[in-house]
């Protein structure tokens, strides 16, 4: 009976040994017993699972190669912890697989006697990777919910739960405010209700909205925003949250706008620029089509704008190119368009004119009228009283029968001709004038040829003294071009000036007349005559002007105190230091300075007692009409005064009858040029005058 009893005891007991190792070793968390020296003892099932091991190899492995190098050290203070203070310990860890693979294990340990009495370490191991990635992912979303977004968190209801502080900032909404609220609160009018239905549509069908809206601030204020919309699903499938995230895009749509400003807008005067101005020309010529009308262009261009700008500087300029601008678009309807296109041109664009063209050339001609009465009327420029004038050209155009180009053209045209009708008037396109559009443009491509094909020849025009002595001449550009003949100056000047080729031409114009001058030098009856040259502003701009006319003057073998440089009052006006230390080298090297044009600009005394000058040149415009116009005489007598007073020479340009001369004379001009004496000549018949004199 003994015998019986021991063997139930024994089998209950291996029923409940097996029991335990069974539980031992299909426990969820991982058991193993690891020694002073930190080998593993023994380990359950599950450890050897966590690690990636067969659990026999485990025995007598060192625990600490399971353990992510980053985490070694915490390992030993755990270890170093439970020893010291015999109590329970825990830490979170990276641990490794045997094939590298990390995990984040939370360990739990304690010390323990083995059955010799030996103490080891009983250590827990759970695997809690799933857990920290969620708290990485909450940590994420916290810090993605508090970004610089406004966001809102509603339930499958859309009512909302939460709001970030970026949200209280944007809208002015504390979070008590809003939420179990829609986010319907903030929705302007601007929007219907059909287009958030589509929304909500769009998002309920399984995908998200984002597109640009706008809402509406706590203070009523209306602001655009980049709205974002998500549904959250949960397990099932269902939608159980949306999250909403609205982007404040003031500030963007601001720089859209500054953008488009620069693109298609004037920066000086707000008026459309040359870009939008041709996009409103191909409307119109698209809507004359449709419509039979008609449309006009007037093309503006202030009379004297350089003059205002070269005398009281470019700040006044800017000023009246404003003013010019606000009293366009103020005498035209609205549905007209005031474009500048630089400097002081402006375009005038008038559309939906009579289909009937001499109607509709009634209805350009009395807006035309209109504008000019309200450009010359006088300006207010800061503290400086101003009059100005404009002269207009005007063309009609339909449809696309004329390219853009091309009437902007004819209006440019027409407005030349305004101006060398007297200015201050309207003057319309002439067809006939097609052929001097088509000169312009000929002569503009073949300028830059006209050097190297030895189209470009110096004439000269007498200056004499007061008793007719020839003292020398000024030296004038003359181009022959080889089907248009002679080409006036007054015609290629201004389209050297425009594409560049005037430094080009200056400095041959400064070679051939010093070359001429040594000509002369070697003929003795010759030697005494000076040969005054224009500079023009941008060959004195140039920072090595001075030095290159000394190497001309060097290379050529003229004697410098024949050759006179004349400048144009224009000058006077941008950086006078750098004017003055060119005009002063030039001048110690022998060169002689003429102020051409004197009068016609803005010249203030001090400029022409600083600067070494020889002479003053009294302008065409005032000897014209010196006889019968009182004005005209005071200026000249004043000129010829003042020039004295500072002990220059006077010389007048434009003597062409004996009065004009004998009037100068009298109030003392010390020299005289125009065709009283002689034309511009060729050179041979220059010489021939001199000789003959």
């Amino acid at each position: 009976m003994q015998n019986d009893e021991l063997r139930r005891a024994q089998v209950q007991l291996e029923v409940a040994r097996a029991r335990y190792f069974e539980i031992y070793d299909l426990a969820p968390v991982g058991y193993c017993t690891v020694s002073q020296t930190g080998l593993i003892v023994e380990a359950n099932l599950t450890a050897a699972t966590l690690l990636g091991v067969a659990r026999g190899a485990l025995a007598r492995r060192p625990l600490s190669t399971f353990i992510a190098r980053v985490d070694q050290n915490t390992f030993y203070l755990h270890r170093r912890e439970v020893v010291a203070g015999g109590q329970p310990q825990r830490c979170d860890l990276r641990m490794l697989k045997c094939d590298g693979t990390v995990f984040w294990a939370h360990l739990e340990s304690v010390i323990a006697q083995d059955a010799d009495g030996v103490n080891a370490l009983r250590i827990v191991i759970t695997d809690i990777s799933e857990r920290k990635q969620t708290e990485a992912d909450l940590r994420i979303a916290a810090v993605a919910f508090e970004s610089p977004y406004s966001m809102i968190v509603t339930d499958a209801h859309r009512l909302i739960l939460r709001v970030n502080q970026a949200f209280t900032r944007t809208t002015g909404y504390s979070a008590e405010e809003v939420i179990g609220k829609p986010p319907g609160i903030l929705t302007s009018a601007l929007h219907s209700a059909d287009l958030f239905r589509a929304i909500w549509q769009a998002v309920d069908s399984g995908g998200g909205w984002q597109g640009e809206v706008f809402d509406r601030r706590k203070d009523g204020e209306v602001y655009p925003t980049w709205l974002t919309l998500s549904p959250v699903t949960d397990e099932s499938g269902g939608v159980s949250h949306y999250v909403v995230t609205y982007h404040d895009i003031t500030e963007r749509k601001k720089a859209d706008q500054r953008i488009a400003e620069l693109a298609f807008f004037d920066v000086l005067t707000g008026v459309p620029n040359r870009a939008l101005l041709l996009e409103h020309l191909q409307r119109a010529m698209t809507a004359n089509g449709r419509n039979n009308t008609t449309s006009a262009v007037l093309f503006i261009d202030l009379d004297r704008f350089k003059m205002l700008n070269d005398s009281l500087g470019h700040d006044t300029g800017d000023l009246l190119l404003q003013a010019v601008a606000q009293r366009l678009v103020s005498h035209v309807r609205e549905g007209d368009t005031v474009a500048r296109l630089g400097g002081d041109e402006f375009v005038v664009l008038l559309e939906h004119l009579s289909a009937n063209l001499d109607a509709a050339a009634t209805q350009t001609e009395i807006v035309g009228e209109k504008l000019l009465a309200a450009l010359a009327r006088p300006y207010l420029l800061g503290a400086v009283d101003h009059r100005s004038s404009a002269s207009i050209g005007a063309t009609l155009f339909r449809g696309h029968e004329t390219p853009i180009d091309n009437v902007l053209k004819q209006a440019d045209l027409a407005m030349y001709r305004a101006k060398e009708a007297g200015r201050n008037r309207l003057h319309f396109f002439d067809p006939a004038m097609h052929t001097l559009v088509l000169r312009r443009a000929q002569l503009e491509a073949s300028l830059p040829g006209a050097l190297s094909a030895n189209q470009l020849a110096l004439h000269y025009q007498a200056q004499v003294t007061g008793d007719g002595e020839v003292t020398g001449s000024e030296a004038l550009l003359r181009w022959r071009h080889p089907e248009h003949g002679a080409v006036a100056p007054a015609e290629f000047i201004p389209l050297a000036e425009q594409t560049g080729l005037i430094l080009a031409l200056g400095y041959w114009v400064m070679e051939a007349a010093c070359r001429q001058l040594a000509t002369w030098a070697a003929r003795v009856e010759l030697a005494h005559l000076t040969l005054a040259v224009n500079v023009s502003a941008h060959q004195f701009r140039e920072p090595d002007f001075a030095a290159r006319v000394l190497a001309i003057i060097d290379a050529s073998g003229a004697n410098p105190q024949r050759l006179k440089l004349e400048l144009t009052e224009s000058l006077l006006v941008h950086d006078l230091d750098d004017l003055i230390a060119k005009v002063s080298r030039l001048k110690t090297g022998g060169v002689g300075f003429v102020l051409d044009d004197f009068g016609t600009a803005y010249s203030s005394l001090s400029y022409l007692q600083r600067l070494p000058l020889d002479q003053l040149k009294i302008d065409r415009s005032f000897v014209r009409d010196v006889v019968s116009d009182r004005n005209d005489a005071a200026i000249a007598r004043g000129i010829v005064a003042l020039a004295h007073s500072l002990g220059l020479g006077v010389i007048a340009e434009g003597v062409d009858t004996a009065a004009q001369r004998d009037f100068l004379a009298s109030v003392g001009c010390d020299a005289y040029q125009g065709y009283l004496f002689s034309p511009p000549l060729a050179v041979e018949d220059f010489d021939a005058l001199v000789l003959a004199g």
